[in-house]
């Protein structure tokens, strides 16, 4: 029935012979999407068929799969000159995704499809030798494009519609077949194969909560501090005093996500698996722990195709690093921007790839290879084995944690009493309050929570008062702290101050940012 339908439109349907067409499709380059146009021209000469455009090998394959594919649907291309460009010319295309454009440039230069449709909507999609459309990566940033160049509907594929209709742009048109797209196209069905997405899934769904944590008041403190403020917090302790427990729970106690956040999210996760784009849209927040044999570009990112690394997938929640010292040096160094910038850079010959990486870093580690140090009466390492240990956190990664607190052992009677403990939820509100209050605060920066406060809007929103300002002084000369410490005793201190509405950072909010900063001298300065 296929070869009989396009048969007929070809026999009935004599063609020019010079024919040009233009299609619009989209290079996926980070997580964002950019126009490309792909001309087909079919003119009078020698036969061939030349693909060109700074096109990765994989499009260049392209010019096989789609002859082939028209030809196992009745199309066969007429035997002239065939040309196909992708513009512009300067930015490198790969992957699979440009099939789908290129079959519809060749059928619409060809005469089957009509020029007024194809030039108003964005094509995606890899085609089989069948004449299959089969799904691909980033069909979200496609569609988000769609909408930003005025578009009337996108083309994609049918197990890719859930994306892609996730904007709520424009209209999605799913396709299972080069047959279905020009039965569509010719016969002009928008509205009744159109793809309408339901309401996304936006409630939050955590397994963990705060209340089963027993005891560590000091822990959980820290923790909601942290959170208030998006700092970056460090456990230590020794082994089974709870610091991986208390670190699942901390997405618990995150505001829940906004729309925009949900989608910047989902566009990061299709660009790294988009075959199962539609179980990331939700309201969780991420909740990352990659395992300490991780390598630097699985952390960063990178790759002969750059793809987001752990730190990008954690955007929007949390990076877990349990077992800190045992990651790799080079990994761990490779976090200084990433944890500071809240997005990174990845040159490659191709092109340069930013990918968005604002998270909280968590981090959890023993202070010996033993864990018990400094108890003497368990510890079993020599100074020199705690000193080589502990120094695998160099001190520019430490003062990057704005946070640093211990987590002792938990005592019997917190175990086996019944102590009622907070819930997530109790913690939760208290922190959207805290929020809510930074938010206003830097409603015209680029920037909403303390712990992302650039240096030099520290002394303007930072106000002491003068036993403040005598108290931090006494802290300088002691502990001989860096400026990068200094600032972010401050900006903990701010949270604490907002965490009690107070527009003034007072003496005592100074003493408790302290407290988490302390940890420095008992385990780093006193081997």
């Amino acid at each position: 029935m296929v070869v009989s339908f396009f048969s007929y439109f070809l026999i009935f349907h004599p063609k020019d012979k010079s024919m040009y067409s233009v299609v619009k499709t989209a290079v996926l380059r980070g997580i964002d999407s950019f126009p490309v146009k792909i001309e087909a021209d079919i003119s009078n000469g020698m036969p061939s068929f030349e693909m060109v455009g700074f096109l990765a090998s994989e499009v260049k394959e392209a010019r096989e799969r789609v002859r082939i594919a028209l030809k196992n649907c009745g199309i066969e291309l007429p035997p002239s000159r065939i040309t196909v460009n992708f513009t512009p010319a300067d930015i490198r295309k790969s992957g699979s995704s440009y099939d789908l454009a290129v079959t519809t440039a060749l059928l619409t230069a060809i005469g089957v499809l009509d020029t007024a449709i194809t030039s108003q909507a964005l094509f995606l999609g890899e085609i089989g030798l069948n004449g299959e459309v089969l799904p691909v990566k980033g069909t979200l940033s496609a569609a988000i494009l769609a909408k930003k160049l005025g578009l009337e509907r996108i083309f994609v594929p049918e197990k890719n519609k859930e994306e892609a209709a996730a904007p709520e742009t424009v209209q999605v048109i799913p396709l299972t077949s080069i047959y279905e797209l020009v039965c569509i196209c010719q016969n002009r069905e928008w509205e009744r194969v159109a793809y309408k997405r339901t309401a996304p899934k936006v409630q939050r769904d955590y397994k963990e909560d705060f209340a089963d944590v027993c005891g560590q008041k000091l822990a959980k403190r820290a923790c909601e501090i942290a959170v208030s403020g998006m700092h970056n917090l460090l456990f230590i302790g020794p082994p089974g005093s709870g610091k991986t427990m208390l670190a699942k729970r901390i997405p618990t106690i995150l505001p829940d996500m906004e729309y925009d956040e949900i989608l910047e999210l989902s566009q990061i996760y299709n660009v790294y698996d988009g075959t199962e784009q539609s179980a990331y849209l939700q309201a969780n927040r991420p909740f990352r722990a990659p395992h300490h044999t991780i390598t630097a570009q699985g952390l960063c990112g990178g790759g002969r195709n750059p793809m987001p690394g752990e730190v990008s997938l954690a955007h929007k929640g949390v990076l877990f690093l349990d077992e800190f010292p045992e990651f790799q040096k080079p990994v761990i160094d490779m976090l200084r921007q990433p944890m500071e910038d809240g997005y990174i850079h990845i040159d490659r010959v191709g092109g340069r790839y930013r990918y968005p990486c604002d998270f909280m870093t968590v981090a959890a580690m023993n202070p010996c290879k033993c864990g018990f140090y400094p108890d003497r009466n368990r510890c079993r390492c020599t100074n020199a084995s705690v000193h080589s240990y502990i120094n695998r956190i160099s001190q520019p990664i430490l003062d990057r944690f704005d946070m640093t607190v211990e987590t002792a052992e938990i005592p019997f009677t917190e175990l086996t009493g019944n102590h009622s403990e907070e819930s997530s939820e109790q913690i939760r509100e208290r922190v959207v309050c805290t929020q809510q209050i930074q938010k206003k605060r830097f409603a015209n920066q680029d920037y909403y929570f303390n712990g992302q406060m650039p240096s030099s809007d520290v002394k303007k929103y930072c106000l002491l008062d003068g036993a403040s300002t005598a108290y931090l002084e006494q802290i300088r000369n002691i502990e001989e702290l860096s400026t990068r410490s200094h600032f972010k005793l401050l900006k903990v201190a701010r949270t604490i101050a907002d965490m009690e509405q107070s527009e003034q950072i007072q003496r005592h909010h100074l003493v408790e940012a302290y407290a988490f900063r302390g940890l420095d001298k008992k385990y780093w300065k006193q081997l």
